[in-house]
């Protein structure tokens, strides 16, 4: 994971937003994200904070309990979108 650029919780949710995932609600700890693949809804939380995400954190969210995203769904995703401003 360790060529991913580094990317706040603010601006992964931005990118999260733009891929088609909804905001369901915001709980203590971030912001909790559904999207709708196939007949199954996949929920994740992201922390809504600027610093950047721990290399962890941010391989626990694009992994397949999560997002389902992995490194190159998610460097695609930058590639398309751009990498948001983190505000």
């Amino acid at each position: 994971m360790s060529d991913l650029p580094a990317i706040s919780g603010k601006q992964l949710i931005k990118l999260l937003l733009l891929d088609g995932w909804i905001e369901k609600r915001k709980a203590p700890h971030g912001i909790a994200l559904y999207k709708r693949i196939g007949n199954r809804h996949i929920v994740t939380t992201v922390p809504d904070k600027k610093k950047s995400l721990p290399d962890g954190t941010l391989h626990a969210i694009l992994g397949m309990k999560q997002t389902q995203l992995g490194r190159n769904g998610l460097l695609k995703l930058i590639e398309k979108q751009g990498m948001p401003s983190n505000e």
